[in-house]
């Protein structure tokens, strides 16, 4: 018996729209085709096998920070998001480095969700 990897990430959102339009052009994920559900939804592709599922109706603030509850994506080129992030004018916080050397700029999604873009340690100079 083991854990074979993460399958997917669920958020509860208020603004499935606004939402979806975040993690479509801010992030640029993939959506994805979604069971038909009775509740509202929208899933995303996270890399190669990892999904994003997004869940309608939230209505309670959801709890999260920083060095708290977040979520993290490992992404190539940490230097190429902040410029698109600032292009998009999408505010986020200053990279900063792990002591191990990893990279990590942190922002928010439109519900309060905290997102960490990480890259591992030994590649942002």
């Amino acid at each position: 018996m083991k854990i074979i990897e993460l399958n997917h990430v669920a958020l509860h959102v208020a603004d499935l729209e606004k939402s979806c339009a975040f993690y479509r052009d801010v992030l640029q994920l993939p959506p994805m085709e979604r069971p038909a559900f009775t509740f509202p939804g929208a899933w995303f592709r996270l890399g190669e096998r990892q999904e994003l599922h997004l869940i309608g109706g939230r209505q309670i603030q959801p709890q999260s920070q920083r060095r708290g509850n977040h979520w993290a994506i490992q992404v190539d080129d940490l230097d190429a998001w902040e410029a698109h992030l600032t292009k998009a004018d999408y505010p986020f916080f200053p990279r900063v480095r792990r002591p191990d050397g990893a990279g990590q700029v942190f922002l928010v999604d439109p519900d309060g969700h905290f997102i960490e873009l990480c890259t591992p340690p030994g590649v942002i100079p």
